[in-house]
């Protein structure tokens, strides 16, 4: 057994986790979440796009000034959906000022206003 201690025993209650168990951040709730990003100034938005129609949602986010990572594996072999998704998401940056980049295969990253994305990988050096 674990032991659980602050937000963990907060959201599950016992003061032990089961040995081989684990817990699913994904579904944890937290009453002042709504508020924390009321008060800021931007958000990083992770979207996934099912299909190009998608983009349009997505890119309010952008135009809101969050940080959005865009994950377009669902249209990855499309090559026409590809090359719109390509001009839309240029053309948002221009519109905020921001930047637009290539992060990983099939995630893209989209900036707003005075944020720029850095092309090059920061390395371990030995």
């Amino acid at each position: 057994m674990m032991k659980k201690s602050g937000i963990l025993r907060r959201h599950h209650g016992s003061e032990t986790l089961e040995e081989g168990s684990f817990l699913d951040l994904g579904t944890m709730q937290f009453e002042d979440e709504a508020a924390a990003l009321a008060g800021a100034h931007g958000a990083v938005r992770l979207a996934e796009i099912l299909r190009y129609e998608d983009l349009h949602t997505i890119s309010k986010f952008a135009y809101q000034g969050d940080i959005v990572l865009l994950d377009y594996t669902s249209i990855a072999n499309d090559q026409i959906a590809m090359k719109r998704m390509s001009i839309d998401l240029k053309n948002v940056a221009k519109d905020t000022g921001g930047d637009v980049a290539g992060i990983a295969k099939n995630l893209v990253a989209i900036t707003p206003t005075g944020i720029r994305i850095d092309r090059q990988k920061v390395r371990p050096s030995f």
